[in-house]
């Protein structure tokens, strides 16, 4: 078995490739941010620095998740310019706010939206709208704090919150943990998480915010990230 990078009450996380670990695949759903060919910082020389995320050459790492994970229920995200999971039910739309990347300036429009996938069954709670307004995170400069990205896609901890409060109960997997929003925002929901994230870096980041988070440091990300109260 595995040691955990960092565990508590509720959230156990790993230093770990996820298509090498099983752990994650015993939760009850899934809520990730997968690599899948989109994405990497904008360098200085205009430019996109993909290395920083791993196997972010396409899809494949995604679908290799997806397919491990099953019929089970799911909230992905993903882009308009790559093929959808073919199991997709609907799809959400998160409105990032008008602090966002140019992407094309030969367009009057700024590419302020992601994609989320629903998959699979068992999600409940108040009918609303797909389109799930929450503003993004700043600019990514390593691991400050102050509402900045950590991550070149970092999602907000009040999004997280929001979709992952309409899934099933039960524990919540990451199986591309980042720097770990997704198990902070199981966490303050009081729900059990279990993440995997490849790189060390981003683990120990994510371990790091996991056992500092306090119900103050907990409300104040929330308001940073535009989500709400707890």
């Amino acid at each position: 078995m595995m040691r955990p990078y960092y565990r508590d009450g509720l959230v156990t996380l790993y230093l770990a490739d996820c298509c090498d670990l099983p752990h994650w695949l015993e939760a009850d759903v899934l809520v990730t941010d997968p690599p899948y060919g989109i994405g990497g910082e904008l360098c200085r020389d205009g430019s996109f620095d993909h290395a920083r995320m791993e196997g972010n050459d396409g899809p494949e790492l995604r679908d290799a998740a997806l397919a491990l994970w099953g019929e089970r229920p799911a909230l992905v995200f993903g882009s308009w310019r790559v093929p959808r999971p073919a199991a997709t039910r609907m799809v959400l739309t998160w409105e990032k706010g008008e602090h966002v990347a140019m992407g094309d300036t030969a367009l009057p429009w700024k590419p302020n939206t992601d994609e989320i996938y629903v998959l699979g069954s068992g999600f409940h709670g108040p009918r609303t709208s797909s389109v799930l307004h929450c503003l993004a995170l700043g600019g990514f400069v390593g691991y400050a704090a102050n509402g900045t990205r950590r991550h070149p896609t970092e999602k907000p901890v009040g999004l997280m919150r929001e979709l992952i409060a309409k899934c099933p109960a039960g524990a919540t997997a990451d199986p591309f943990a980042g720097v770990g929003t997704t198990l902070i925002a199981a966490k303050q929901l009081g729900r059990r998480a279990v993440g995997v994230e490849v790189r060390a870096d981003y683990c120990e980041a994510a371990a790091r915010r996991l056992s500092q988070l306090t119900i103050f440091e907990a409300g104040a990300e929330l308001a940073e990230a535009g989500g709400i109260t707890p």
